[in-house]
């Protein structure tokens, strides 16, 4: 079998990710407040970018808004004011198809004369604001919660205990999990202390009698137990039911409590009632307002006369420009001292650089412009196909898919997927996650219009909160109601949906005392 070299010509199509094309995927899937993590990281890596300040006089108003994240891209390329000019962005890899061509070569780009067209701006007119110094200091306003583990720490010093005790107890404390149970077995933890298991289960019970009462339990039972051996007076039979019937207490099966300690079903309420008052998570009123989520909205939907407007929001996002300090770096090198050779090759190497973060000044730019065009994008698409829910409320939220919003704005539904992800709106009737306006359908029985999941699930969740406590809602009974309500609906995906509320099944949910 003979070989040889042959030359063919295939003509073919591939997708290459450019570090500038991973970039403005990244910018678009981030939430607000990683993009101004970012953005400020970018300002702090990169000298070209400035931030635009707020305390601007009017006439410089127009020069400055050009340069920065809300100028329309195509705009950036054509005007020379703004040092945008198209021999600048075709280095930055940004060239205008409708362009012009040039025949000057981008290596013997001008660069000196493009810096010295770009101005400048003045410095800013003086703030009015008040002075720092008549300010309240930052410290005067900071606060700090104490922490669980701080709180028993503090409890364990004022004890008189030996250096090992002393050790285990902190070494106890912390190992507690944010409810305030103990999780890792005592016998790993006096191994680890150099004590006794014995001596280790004297110290647990001094921590037993700190507070809150019944922190650094085992389990349930151990926390309702020791809560229970602090009333007064104590109560055996109190003590007794959490004991031995505990699994009874769950399920509320108080008929099997009565027969077993032969008690009458009035005590068992008293127990029951009790019980209630106890705190299942001791360590629930210590944990961190850090842990605390807060919401901000990355787009507006107010409702003016009968239409809907959009407003996305860009407060505390930095505006960013190219800085004017680069236009007279060309200048400044020329002050190198050197021969010609030396002057020649610093102009070149300074020249490389400024490109390089001009470029990526560019795009940044052109990104972040590009994912809030893409998010307001969505969300009037989203506006449009779901105005009934904006008017009426959850119950008429329509069933709604990826692929719907990406044919309304000719984008690819992974790009709907990344632009919804994380991303908040404000509406008429609460905030809300863009993905949540995604639905799968659910049946109506008459063969209208579907039904989006989420008003079924909001159906159900009414359903339940107006049954009667004594005798609850089973999910075949929640099934009948809404197909009486013209939403056909399996039995199985009515419990789905229940778990997906937090609601309990109907034996859980009755209340019999």
């Amino acid at each position: 079998m003979a070989f040889e070299i042959k030359t063919s010509l295939r003509l073919s199509q591939s997708l290459v990710m450019t570090p500038q094309l991973q970039q403005a995927i990244k910018l678009l899937q981030l939430n607000r407040m990683e993009l101004m993590e970012v953005v400020n990281q970018e300002l702090v890596d990169n000298p070209i970018l400035e931030e635009v300040q707020e305390t601007i006089e009017s006439g410089e108003q127009n020069s400055e808004h050009e340069a920065d994240g809300s100028l329309d891209p195509e705009a950036q390329q054509t005007r020379d004011e703004e040092g945008f000019s198209q021999a600048t962005a075709e280095q930055a890899g940004l060239k205008d198809e409708n362009a012009p061509t040039t025949s000057e070569p981008q290596d013997e780009f001008n660069w000196e004369s493009y810096l010295e067209e770009f101005q400048g701006q003045p410095p800013s007119t003086p703030s009015m604001k008040e002075s720092p110094e008549d300010l309240p200091s930052f410290e005067s306003a900071l606060t700090k919660t104490t922490s669980l583990e701080e709180h028993l720490i503090w409890q364990l010093s004022m004890l008189t205990l030996s250096e090992s005790e002393q050790i285990l107890g902190e070494v106890i404390i912390g190992n507690l999990n944010e409810d305030g149970y103990l999780l890792t077995p005592l016998a790993d933890l006096a191994l680890e202390s150099g004590v006794e298991l014995e001596d280790a289960e004297e110290i647990l019970k001094i921590i037993h009698t700190f507070d809150p009462i019944g922190v650094a339990a085992r389990d349930l039972k151990e926390c309702l137990l020791i809560q229970a051996k602090f009333l007064t007076p104590r109560q055996p039979l109190l003590e007794k039911v959490i004991e031995e019937h505990l699994p009874d207490l769950e399920k509320r099966a108080y008929s099997n409590i009565e027969k077993s300690l032969s008690i009458s079903r009035e005590q068992v309420t008293q127990v029951v009632h009790a019980i209630q008052e106890f705190e299942p998570k001791p360590g629930r009123s210590f944990q961190s307002i850090d842990s605390t989520n807060y919401i901000t909205p990355d787009i507006y939907v107010y409702k003016v006369g009968e239409e809907y407007v959009i407003s996305l929001n860009e407060d505390g996002l930095p505006k960013l420009r190219i800085s004017p300090y680069y236009r007279n770096v060309l200048q400044n090198s020329k002050a190198v001292q050197g021969t010609e050779v030396n002057l020649a090759a610093t102009k070149k190497q300074t020249k490389e650089y400024v490109q390089e973060k001009l470029r990526s000044a560019i795009w940044l730019i052109r990104s972040i412009h590009n994912r809030q065009k893409t998010i307001y994008k969505v969300t009037e698409a989203i506006v449009k196909r779901q105005k009934e829910f904006f008017d009426k409320g959850v119950q008429a939220l329509k069933p709604l898919i990826l692929k719907d919003v990406a044919n309304d704005i000719g984008m690819h539904e992974s790009t709907i997927s990344r632009v919804t992800t994380n991303k908040f709106v404000h509406t008429p009737v609460g905030i809300f996650e863009l993905k949540y306006f995604f639905n799968s359908s659910i049946n109506a029985s008459d063969g209208s219009d579907s039904l989006a999941s989420e008003a079924v699930k909001e159906k159900i969740k009414k359903l339940v909160a107006k049954e009667n406590p004594k005798n609850p809602l089973s999910d075949q009974k929640l099934v009948e109601l809404l197909k009486a309500d013209n939403i056909d609906i399996a039995r199985r995906t009515v419990a789905k949906y229940r778990d997906m509320l937090n609601i309990l099944s109907s034996s859980k949910r009755k209340q019999t005392l």
